[in-house]
């Protein structure tokens, strides 16, 4: 899980397993899985340092060398 931040200043944490894409239009905007799609204030790159972290701490590999081009 991961914590981010919506446009209104909002918190919420969304389960990162079901992230498909991120991109930015220029607002940072989320897809997930299920085609449902969330704005937030993090950037691109925020987001995807955090999901790798998320991914870092979940995996039974310990995937150290993971990279946002790795996702």
């Amino acid at each position: 899980m991961i914590m981010l931040t919506k446009l209104n200043g909002e918190t919420f944490t969304l389960n990162a397993v079901f992230i498909e894409q991120i991109q930015s239009f220029p607002d940072t905007t989320i897809t997930l899985t299920s085609g449902k799609k969330f704005v937030v204030k993090e950037s691109e790159t925020e987001v995807a340092e955090k999901a790798v972290s998320f991914y870092q701490k979940i995996s039974p590999f310990h995937l150290q060398g993971l990279k946002k081009e790795d996702l």
